[in-house]
Order: structure tokens, then sequence, then C-alpha cells
């Protein structure tokens, strides 16, 4: 099996008018009292390492002492805008800042307490990538699970996606048998078409997560992707596939040790009748995207034209052929893939 490889960097893209326009009529825009680039002046960076004391791919942020107040009682406020649209939360404390220098977002994660109750959560404020707010918005589109953030200029706030990143997850159950393995592998069927139809890349094993539920007698479980970067922007079409990533390979054997191929057709078909519905139930809002997506620039001419006739063959549509962006790639795939009209008036029969 030939596995996916994906390319870095991919190239930011800025939200111009139109998308702005579509944020701020589904309240995703406000303004906030500081910038990604702002926290980025930080004074220095120290590593962060694992319980084995291995560095890991974060850094601990320390800004000089007399800045430190005003970053913090922006964060506060920005936690609260994400959080209660404003509204005062008190007895919150930043708990830590932390910088992660690998991939596209380079984000910045953000612990807060309440030291009320001592809960503690976490937001991350990263660079606003036109990519990853279109993958940010069909998410809240058609998936059953839905990621705040707001947007102000060229800076992003998203909430924390609780869950266990899938690597890590991976890792844990080496060697050990996942229970209710019949129902994980079902979830990552049904999170391999979810990716596809939406088209989402790049989803290795840390770029999602498994969130576990006690349901009863036996484990639910849910995966939820957590890294939007690679919205429609490569141009292969298995990269949209996460059972072509080599980090995803023991899910893989997990489906393929316990579901046979008609369950597994199964699965797909009736994810895509629960996107159909979403997509029903959201249609204004899907249209809206999709209107500025086409217009829009997100990826590169050699993708485009290499996902456009992958796509061409894969529905044995030449419709495809003609197309010069990633929005109207989506928009007859998404067509195709679930039976809708959308905006072209392609509708399968």
């Amino acid at each position: 099996m030939k596995y996916n490889t994906v390319k870095y960097k991919k190239p930011f893209y800025k939200i111009k008018a139109p998308l702005r326009e579509h944020l701020k009529q589904y309240s995703r825009l406000d303004t906030l009292p500081i910038t990604y680039e702002d926290l980025l002046n930080f004074d220095q960076l120290l590593p962060i390492t694992d319980s084995s004391g291995e560095n890991t791919l974060w850094y601990s942020v320390i800004y000089r002492q007399d800045e430190q107040e005003y970053y913090h009682n922006a964060l506060k406020e920005i936690y609260q805008k994400l959080l209660s649209e404003g509204d005062q939360i008190p007895n919150l404390r930043i708990d830590s800042i932390d910088f992660c220098s690998f991939g596209n977002s380079k984000p910045l994660r953000i612990k807060i307490i309440n030291e009320i109750n001592d809960i503690h959560d976490y937001f991350y404020v990263k660079k606003a990538d036109a990519s990853r707010v279109y993958g940010l918005e069909l998410e809240e589109i058609f998936s059953p699970d839905k990621v705040n953030y707001i947007v102000d200029k060229d800076t992003l706030i998203e909430e924390h996606i609780v869950g266990i990143p899938a690597d890590e997850f991976i890792k844990k159950h080496k060697g050990k048998e996942i229970e209710n393995r019949l129902r994980f592998a079902k979830k990552f069927v049904i999170f391999n078409e979810r990716c596809f139809v939406r088209l989402l890349g790049d989803m290795r094993a840390y770029n999602f997560v498994v969130e576990i539920t006690q349901d009863f007698d036996n484990l639910q479980y849910r995966l939820r992707a957590m890294d939007f970067d690679q919205q429609s922007y490569e141009g292969r079409k298995n990269i949209y596939k996460p059972q072509f990533f080599k980090d995803n390979i023991a899910l893989v054997k997990l489906v393929s040790e316990l579901l046979t191929v008609d369950a597994v057709n199964q699965y797909c078909r009736m994810e895509r009748v629960a996107m159909k519905k979403r997509y029903l139930s959201l249609k204004s809002r899907t249209k809206s995207l999709l209107r500025r997506m086409k217009k829009d620039k997100i990826s590169t001419p050699e993708n485009v034209n290499q996902l456009k006739n992958d796509l061409a063959k894969h529905h044995n549509e030449p419709a495809f052929l003609k197309f010069t962006n990633m929005g109207e790639i989506l928009n007859l795939h998404l067509e195709k893939s679930l039976n809708v009209q959308i905006l072209t008036g392609t509708k399968n029969v």
C-alpha cells in the first residue's frame, strides 16, 4: 500500500472580505484586545518535556515582568468573549501560555483556571488562515461536533477539543485489545468517510482525537478532527482519506479484522445520509460558505488540477474538469456524494 505524505509548509491564505461577511453573519467575528502577533513578543521560551523527560514540540512562554499583567488581562477578556460573548466570568487566572513551533499554525495554547472551583480549561490563539476557517465552518455544518471560534483580522481564537490524541491512544493500546473494539472500528470508518466527503486532509493520528464516553457497561468512542489547516488544499484524492496514512495503520487493521466490506459500505452510506441531513438543516449557511469559497483561492493550480482529475474519475463526472478552484470542486463533490443540489444544479439521480 502507498501511504500518504503531506508537503510542508502550506502557505497561509488571507481571509478576504466575502468570507468575513459570512463570518459576521454567523457571529464568528469579534474585536479582540490583543493579536496573535502581539503574543509572539515573548522574552523567553523554555522547552516543555513529557513524563519521560523527552522534549515535546511545545515551549513555555515567558513575557517581561512589566508586560505580563497586560497580556494576562487581555487573554482573560478573549476567553470571556469565546465562552460568554464578553460577559464577565469572575476569578479567572492565566496559569500558563505555551507555544508550538511545529506545523502550519504555530499556535499559542492558553491554560486558564477558574479559582472558585479550580477547574481549568484551554484555548488557542493562532494566525488566521482562510483554509482553516473554511474547515471550521464545514465542521460546523457536516459534523455532529461543533468548534467554538472567533476571528479578528489576522487572529483566530479556538476552543480546546477534548480527547486523547489518536497517536497517543494507538501507542497506549499497542499490543492490547481495545475495549468495545467493534464500536471503535465503526467510528473510524465513519470518520474516514466524513473527512473524504467534506475534503478535510492530513488526518494523521496526531491531528484527530479519540473521545471516550462510558455508556452503561461499555465504552463508546467518537473520533474528532482537531486540525483544519488542510481543508481542500492537497491535490491527491487519498490525502482526504485517513485510512491511507501510515500513522493510522493500526486502526485500518482493526477495521479489516472486524468488519466485512459490506458492513464498511453500509456505515459509509449511513454517514453520508447523516451528512445530508445536517446540510438540509443548515442549507443557507452552506450555500453562503460555498458561494464565497468558489470565488476564493485556498490552494495551488497544480493541486486543483490533480484533485479535479482524481474526482472526475472517482465520480465518473467530466464536469469536474472545467473547474479552476477548490470551492467549485468541493461543491460538486458534496452534491455527488450526498445526492443533493447545492449551487451547481447537478443533483444525482
